[in-house]
């Protein structure tokens, strides 16, 4: 061998052992420097986790009657990685199903579309994971067996349906307690959860998976975190194909705790049907304010409060909608019908979210400040037909004048002339147009005394507060509608075709235009009788006369008495919780108690319970009848009883259904009717609802089967 062939074996050698390094290395550095991470990548691949939905606990009445409990469906879910790799999205497959389900293309790409995609449907949209099968199918009141029937072509013919299931799941469903109890807007509804929840979830150390279902509203969405329970999981083992090959691990589900609501599904039932019943009667008399025209009742709600607790034992609003119609997804047309002004948004909730002008029952908040004013409960007052403010006649009602009368009787008839006096005279005490915006106005700072203006904090969400309009609110009202009014000031409203409230509105712009910040004798005549630009809810009427009737306590109303296991343990129970006392000293409280007593006597609510068993059962109450510019009156009727021992407070509203007595007042009086057990003129104790005419104390109590039953009824308070 040559000196240059054995460079040239050297260098090959080099060559050989360098290769040879290398691969040496590299195999060093993926079996021993990473290979605890190929082999988990490795596991993973082999390993699929798949989430086991817990049952969502139950929403129970005080009798443990289900409110909203859980049944067995079939839930027809469509894969959305089958609709994108498919011709068209899965057009064809989407009208295959569509025939099936009885429903249209249309729709099914509704459902299938998800919310942050173009072309969504609000609230129809898929809004959980586009990586979980997405249910599509309602088979509204059809039974089990008739629902297997629909979706037997779809387990008959799969390869017609890649990517369909059809398979029995525990679904929510509202049961209205058994007694036809509708509650939609106490109880809410559940919608997918979105992934910013599952983000948060994660954070906050619980858990939720795309798919998964959370409260969206009313009792769901406030106590959610109890009733959905938490999820299982199954680690399963799966082939190259993604075939599973068993189960690895298996961590079983915890189920929902339940809640126990202060609501009382027989009481909600009774208040739903004198609703109804109220603005049906309403649309078939003649307004005579308005030349006998109609009135149209177009809304309405009732809040029947325990006044000692504050517990809410009924609520109801008008128009309502069936809460099943959100299980299983809600459909184009469903979702505009509850929603939109077509159907008079029957999702708003208006016992906590309509906002009204109170009218008469605003005098129990007004009476203290009469007085704080400096105006005795003690004397007589002037109760012409009219009196002057700013220059301008402001009537009683129909223009009754009554004399000179007391003031308990100036309560009885709903005299408002006499309130005028009070707040004309105060007004000018005040400095008139020269007192500044922090003027310590009584009525004002009673009506806040009162919590009015805020929210009562009710554990229901999206609660309006309502508005007490003092000197400073309107200062601040007149800033940010200056420009518009001004605006308006200039150009008119030639769109109107009512020439005549054209030219009201062209008035009212101009003056709100120039000095609209000015807090004048007008504003505080309407502010002592619940008018104007003072706004409450139902509910907020509801504590005020429950704070009257219980020596002038403010309790926060509730609707959640406790949160026990699907075993009965109990986890937690809500205390009432006091908010102070309102700004009225005894002997208000009992001026009020006897003046509201006599209003069901011979006042204007008198009427009403004609033929009532005064003798044991004792009642208040106070008329109300606000007047709105453009609308028909506000019909309200505000009670508490037994007068001489008071449970409950009931206060219905019927916006644009008349007079208090003659729409709202009815209605009341049968509410009681089913509290009380009342009947023909008589009382008959076995028939009140709940028993003892009383709210329970006791929670449920759940049998070792599972089996809930009623509390045992305590006679006194524990």
């Amino acid at each position: 061998m040559n000196s240059r062939s054995a460079m040239r074996l050297v260098v090959l050698q080099v060559l050989v052992m360098s290769l040879l390094l290398t691969l040496g290395g590299r195999l060093w550095w993926l079996q021993v420097r990473s290979g605890a991470t190929y082999e988990s990548a490795a596991t993973s691949n082999r390993v699929r986790t798949v989430s086991t939905a817990p049952t969502r606990g139950l929403v129970l009445d005080s009798q443990g009657r289900v409110l909203a409990g859980n049944i067995t469906k079939i839930v027809v879910t469509v894969s959305r990685t089958e609709l994108l790799s498919s011709p068209h999205s899965g057009r064809d497959l989407l009208t295959r199903l569509a025939k099936v389900l009885g429903t249209t293309y249309a729709e099914m790409k509704a459902r299938t579309t998800l919310c942050s995609e173009p072309g969504r449907v609000k609230g129809v949209c898929w809004n959980g994971s586009p990586f979980q099968p997405i249910p599509v199918s309602d088979f509204g009141d059809l039974s089990l067996e008739q629902q297997m029937q629909v979706a037997q072509p779809i387990a008959e013919r799969p390869e017609d349906f890649p990517g369909v299931e059809a398979q029995p799941q525990s679904i929510r469903s509202y049961s209205g307690g058994g007694v036809g109890a509708n509650a939609a807007h106490v109880l809410g509804y559940l919608g997918p959860v979105t992934q910013d929840e599952i983000d948060a979830a994660a954070a906050g150390g619980s858990q939720l998976e795309g798919g998964d279902l959370v409260g969206r509203s009313g009792l769901e969405k406030e106590y959610d975190s109890y009733l959905r329970g938490v999820p299982g999981s199954k680690k399963l083992a799966v082939d190259h194909r993604g075939g599973v090959t068993g189960t690895i691990s298996q961590t079983d589900p915890t189920p929902g705790d339940y809640l126990v609501t202060t609501i009382d599904a027989k009481v909600q039932k009774a208040a739903e049907d004198a609703l109804a019943g109220a603005i049906r009667g309403a649309r078939t008399h003649g307004d005579p304010n308005k030349h006998g025209q109609k009135f149209k009742a177009d809304s309405g709600a009732v809040v029947v409060m325990d006044v000692n607790t504050g517990g809410v034992v009924a609520a109801a609003s008008y128009p309502t909608y069936d809460p099943n119609v959100w299980v299983n997804g809600i459909s184009t047309k469903e979702y505009a019908q509850i929603t939109g002004a077509a159907g008079n948004h029957q999702i708003l909730n208006r016992a906590i979210q309509g906002q009204y002008a109170a009218g008469s029952i605003f005098k129990a908040v007004s009476t203290p400040g009469a007085v704080k004013a400096g105006f005795s409960v003690h004397a007589s007052y002037d109760c012409p037909a009219s009196y002057p403010v700013g220059g301008h006649p402001k009537k009683n009602y129909e223009s009754e004048a009554y004399g000179r009368i007391t003031f308990e009787r100036a309560i009885e008839v709903s005299c408002d002339t006499n309130w005028y006096q009070f707040a004309d005279k105060t007004w000018g005490k005040l400095g008139g147009y020269r007192a500044t915006s922090d003027a310590k106005d009584p009525f004002i700072s009673v009506a806040k005394g009162y919590r009015l203006g805020q929210q009562t904090g009710i554990d229901l969400p999206g609660e309006l507060p309502g508005r007490i309009p003092g000197r400073e609110w309107k200062r601040a009202y007149w800033e940010q509608t200056k420009a518009a009014n001004c605006l308006r000031a200039k150009k008119g409203y030639p769109e109107l075709t009512d020439r005549t409230r054209a030219a009201f509105l062209l008035k009212l712009a101009r003056e709100n235009c120039t000095d609209g910040w000015r807090y004048g004798p007008g504003d505080e005549a309407n502010f002592v009788i619940g008018q104007g630009d003072v706004l409450v809810t139902p509910l907020q009427m509801a504590r005020v006369y429950s704070a009257v009737a219980n020596g002038g306590k403010l309790v926060v109303p509730h609707l959640a008495k406790a949160v026990v296991t699907p075993a009965g343990e109990v986890v937690k129970t809500f205390a009432p919780k006091p908010q102070g006392k309102i700004p009225a000293n005894d002997d208000t409280l009992r001026f009020l108690h006897t003046a509201l007593h006599n209003v069901t006597i011979s006042g204007t609510g008198a009427g009403v319970f004609r033929g009532w068993p005064s003798a044991q059962l004792p009642m208040a109450a106070k008329t109300g009848t606000a007047e709105v510019y453009g609308k028909q009156s506000t019909s309200w009727f505000a009670t508490f009883a037994p007068s001489t021992k008071p449970r409950y407070a009931v206060v219905m509203m019927v916006s644009q259904g008349g007079t208090g007595s003659g729409t709202s007042g009815p209605a009341v009086r049968k509410i009681y009717e089913s509290l009380f057990g009342v009947a023909g003129g008589k009382v008959v104790p076995g028939t009140a609802v709940p028993p003892a005419a009383e709210p329970p104390v006791r929670l449920p109590r759940i049998s070792a089967d599972g089996r809930i039953l009623p509390p045992l009824v305590a006679r006194k308070r524990d």
